[in-house]
């Protein structure tokens, strides 16, 4: 394969997964289905269902007809081949087209079959007919319905244009390239299947959560789908403990959405055994904390002096003891950490609620390293110096 051939194929293969996949930058330029074929789709808030019916048939024919457009770039690309002559073009390359040719050919006839009888042979068509319970209901009728409901401005929508997830007072939908997953309210419930962290976003350098949420119906015809809700987390650590490189998770995550999500939708939802959900940033940071604290050096009790309860909760018996052990940065700090002569009057779980509480909410990043006052006498403490009592 010669160089123009290679550069113009590495090319096309580039475009046409990102066409396809239609990364954040695509869609910011506006080549998507959507953008170009906006004119003959027309306006999703007017029809929903029937803007999305045409979508994804152009999508179809579009998607199809990428084969066929890297055979015609070629005879561009590569005149040598002669690709556009039917008696000189190789076998290889007569096989390539006739293929294209009939996947293209294909996705015409499938549009044509969707398009006959209004529509009704559509997959999104299909979908709303499971959802028919009236005799004298059709698949219309439920598609008059959810175009009413979305106009409303109290719907719930996350996602890109071509993959959402629409909440509307009746319906659960999930908006992909080819077709709508949709449920109605009535008829299913949520289930949170799986949270997973990952160290790295890919839109930015910070930790996400994932969480996968599946849709099941009580309505045999209906199929079951799901998606993903993303939660950024911020990395953050004491800067000085030198011996602890790794960086502990103090996520800040953004639930807005998923407090929407779950206002909006009336179906129950529920979570695996084996799931924990982290929804608010005070959850996550107690156990990065109680992590932290577990690496502190215990401190032992004078013999005979009897550990009381905490005087926070008054539920648990109040291990924990404040004692200076890191150094100090200079003399006339007034930041410093200081001596704290209190007895173990608080467990970790409400010092770590206090901890939190004394800290910029905007700039999770720097709890760890932050210094607050001790809840009892007010001595300036940090993590560092808080010590279990053993």
């Amino acid at each position: 394969m010669d160089s123009p051939e290679l550069s113009f194929t590495l090319a096309y293969v580039v475009f046409a997964l990102c066409f396809i996949f239609t990364p954040n930058e695509f869609r910011a330029a506006g080549i998507t289905v959507q953008n170009v074929f906006g004119s003959w789709l027309g306006s999703e808030d007017v029809g929903f269902i029937q803007y999305h019916v045409r979508r994804t048939s152009i999508t179809v024919l579009v998607h199809s007809a990428l084969p066929l457009g890297y055979y015609l770039g070629m005879c561009v690309a590569a005149p040598e081949k002669t690709l556009g002559s039917a008696e000189q073009v190789s076998s290889r390359w007569s096989l390539f087209l006739l293929l294209s040719s009939f996947l293209h050919l294909s996705s015409w006839m499938l549009v044509f079959y969707w398009s006959c009888w209004n529509w009704k042979h559509h997959p999104i068509s299909r979908a709303l007919q499971a959802h028919v319970h009236l005799p004298d209901s059709t698949w219309g009728s439920m598609a008059t319905s959810i175009n009413t409901e979305f106009r409303r401005i109290d719907k719930f929508a996350s996602g890109v244009p071509g993959a959402r997830v629409i909440v509307t007072d009746s319906w659960v939908m999930k908006v992909t390239t080819y077709y709508i997953h949709m449920a109605l309210q009535t008829e299913c419930h949520v289930t949170v299947t799986e949270s997973r962290q990952h160290e790295l976003s890919p839109d930015s350098s910070t930790p996400i959560e994932l969480l996968t949420l599946r849709v099941e119906s009580i309505n045999p015809a209906v199929r079951a789908f799901g998606f993903r809700y993303v939660w950024p987390s911020i990395r953050c650590w004491s800067p000085k403990r030198p011996t602890r490189p790794k960086p502990f998770l103090c996520s800040r995550i953004i639930s807005t959405d998923y407090s929407d999500f779950r206002e909006k939708l009336r179906a129950p939802i529920r979570v695996s055994p084996r799931v924990v959900i982290h929804q608010t940033i005070s959850d996550l940071f107690l156990e990065t904390f109680r992590a932290q604290v577990g690496l502190n050096p215990p401190y032992a009790l004078a013999g005979g002096q009897e550990v009381e309860l905490c005087i926070g909760c008054m539920q648990v018996p109040a291990r924990i003891k404040l004692v200076r052990l890191c150094l100090p940065a200079g003399v006339h700090n007034e930041s410093e950490c200081q001596e704290c002569f209190c007895r173990p009057m608080w467990c970790l779980t409400c010092l770590g609620r206090w901890f939190a509480s004394r800290q910029d909410q905007q700039r999770p990043e720097t709890w760890l390293s932050s210094k607050v006052p001790c809840p009892t006498c007010r001595a300036r403490f940090c993590i560092l110096d808080i010590c279990v009592v053993r």
